[in-house]
């Protein structure tokens, strides 16, 4: 039987240019006549896809279920085998790394805007991963950009839709279409990596002091979660909320922070509930909140790397490497140091861990921005962050069977071995972007002219004293493919060791967002107290130099951030 091809006449659209997280517009951008096809044609465009199997998935926010169609018209009219795609066109990130890796498929087009919220008026998005299960390279990512700047027209089957409702074997014209379960192959992965039996005996014997709650955000992973810690950790259905996949996330903002995720904090604090977690639109960010604790992702990265032996996972196969993005504070380089293992500080953008990971170097990874993941696939892992978390905990009350070992705990422990970073990040989204453009440029002035160099700030609250040692542009050259990146973050240092880092992020639709990372290092001999402070306190002063320092509230017009983590 033949499936006629039709050529559709184009024209360009500006602006199609895919970062790591892939193209990201409103969704009435989207629609546009044309748009997506040009878009979905460009990638084709890129790659050899002739015969290949492909992935599609995503975090099943609004126009999702459309845009599987598209893909399915034009890369079937482009030679694409086999299409293998998740129940109703659900895949979490995590999950679709997995897949792609599992089945061995050529790559996979993950429909997400990530923490993005959803909805008619809101974010959209189309991503594009590779064999290894992680997110396109530069080099793949510019061949899409310039493919979308000449691109004249795009191919076409026009076949009957595909039921995405019904798992099962199905075709689109010449190509093999396999609807599948959305979380058993994640699930069997995920039952792999941690001790799930001493994880299930220790919520089981401890269902009354120590209550578990898992909050969807009304992202992807719902079905995951509930698949995870109710059907098959036996908790009850009370320890997930918010657990059901909706277009516009419910109104909300599916980001794993003290924020976004209020939903979660309030109901751990008035339910008392000790172990909290949050996970984002399409399931690769995670928030650790216990009663009265709070895990910041920089400290939740540490601890897990410290603690990886509990973890049959790198029991087995040990720990090759620890790695953080740049902006994250430095306490996995303090585990690192003390376990003799080879760290990275790599630019933000999970593809950098990827080339580490692919050559052997590195197991255990993150991000300030709530990203945590390890080898097992190429994206960062919200769940796995979790599971990780739960089997620590686990482990360790099986080493203190007459004392309850909870986050804080751990956490003290933690300080009191390595030290710690208190860390904060101040988010202003949606700013003009000439005011941001022009604080960057301020502050490279004064790199470039050494002009803030050895000058000494006061803190008008705290009359804390700063003095400035240096400023620098953060560069990388990527020790496998020896690719350099420059301007990835402009770094303030301070004589005390403390430092503040300036980025401006791509991640949103709309204007610019700026964001500010604080970091000040407190040593293990400082003491209790000075150790286990309230963060915001703990570094006044030094936000108050930062903010002084880079004219902030000048450049961009805002007297608050519009999020603190």
């Amino acid at each position: 039987m033949s499936f006629p091809i039709k050529e559709i006449p184009t024209k360009p659209f500006d602006g199609q240019k895919p970062g790591t997280s892939g193209l990201r517009k409103r969704v009435k951008v989207f629609q546009q006549q044309h748009y997506t096809e040009n878009f979905v044609q460009s990638i084709f465009d890129s790659i050899e896809p002739k015969g290949v199997t492909l992935v599609i998935g995503g975090d099943g926010r609004y126009f999702s279920p459309e845009t599987v169609q598209t893909i399915l018209k034009i890369g079937s009219a482009n030679g694409v085998a086999k299409f293998i795609i998740g129940k109703d066109s659900i895949l979490s990130t995590p999950a679709a790394s997995n897949v792609i890796r599992k089945y061995k498929a050529y790559g996979g087009i993950l429909l997400t805007a990530s923490h993005n919220p959803g909805g008619p008026d809101n974010d959209f998005g189309i991503k594009y991963n590779v064999s290894n299960g992680g997110p396109a390279p530069e080099n793949v990512t510019n061949k899409i950009y310039e493919k979308s700047k000449t691109i004249a027209s795009y191919k076409v089957i026009e076949a009957p839709a595909v039921d995405l409702s019904k798992i099962g074997e199905a075709s689109y014209g010449p190509s093999k279409v396999s609807i599948i379960d959305s979380v058993a192959d994640y699930l069997t992965l995920l039952e792999e990596i941690f001790d799930f039996p001493l994880i299930k005996n220790f919520l089981s014997s401890h269902a009354d002091e120590y209550r578990v709650l898992f909050d969807g955000l009304h992202g992807v992973t719902g079905p995951y979660a509930s698949k995870i810690l109710v059907d098959t950790l036996g908790l009850p259905d009370t320890s997930v909320q918010n657990c059901v996949p909706l277009p516009d996330f419910g109104g909300g903002h599916p980001d794993p922070n003290l924020t976004y995720a209020h939903t979660l904090v309030e109901a751990v604090e008035s339910n008392n509930i000790a172990f909290g977690a949050a996970s984002d639109g399409d399931g690769d960010r995670n928030m650790i909140y216990g009663k009265g604790a709070f895990v910041t992702p920089s400290d939740s990265v540490a601890i897990i790397a410290d603690w990886a032996d509990v973890i049959p996972y790198f029991k087995k196969g040990g720990v090759k490497g620890l790695a953080r993005s740049m902006p994250t504070s430095k306490a996995i380089d303090l585990v690192a140091q003390k376990k003799g293992l080879e760290y990275f500080e790599v630019p933000t953008g999970w593809k950098f861990f990827g080339n580490l990971m692919d050559a052997g170097r590195l197991s255990i990874c993150g991000e300030e921005s709530f990203g945590t993941g390890s080898d097992h696939i190429r994206e960062k892992d919200g769940l796995w962050a979790i599971m990780a978390w739960l089997n620590i905990i686990a482990a360790a009350n099986a080493k203190s069977p007459n004392k309850l070992v909870g986050i804080n705990d751990l956490l003290k422990s933690h300080y009191e071995i390595y030290g710690r970073s208190y860390f904060s990040r101040y988010d202003y989204e949606e700013v003009p972007s000439e005011g941001a453009n022009a604080m960057v440029a301020a502050i490279n002035d004064a790199l470039k002219n050494k002009s803030l160099d050895n000058t000494t700030h006061v803190s008008a609250s705290t009359g804390g004293k700063f003095t400035v040692s240096g400023i620098y542009n953060f560069e990388y050259k990527d020790p496998i493919d020896h690719s350099i990146s420059s301007n990835q973050g402009q770094v303030i240092t301070f004589s005390d060791g403390s430092r503040v880092v300036f980025r401006l992020s791509g991640t949103g639709s709309q204007g610019a967002t700026v964001r500010m990372y604080v970091e000040r290092y407190v040593a293990p001999e400082a003491g209790a107290a000075a150790l286990n402070g309230d963060t915001a306190e703990g570094l006044k002063g030094l936000i108050e130099v930062a903010l002084e320092i880079s004219q902030l509230k000048k450049f961009l017009g805002r007297e608050k951030p519009t999020v603190i983590t």
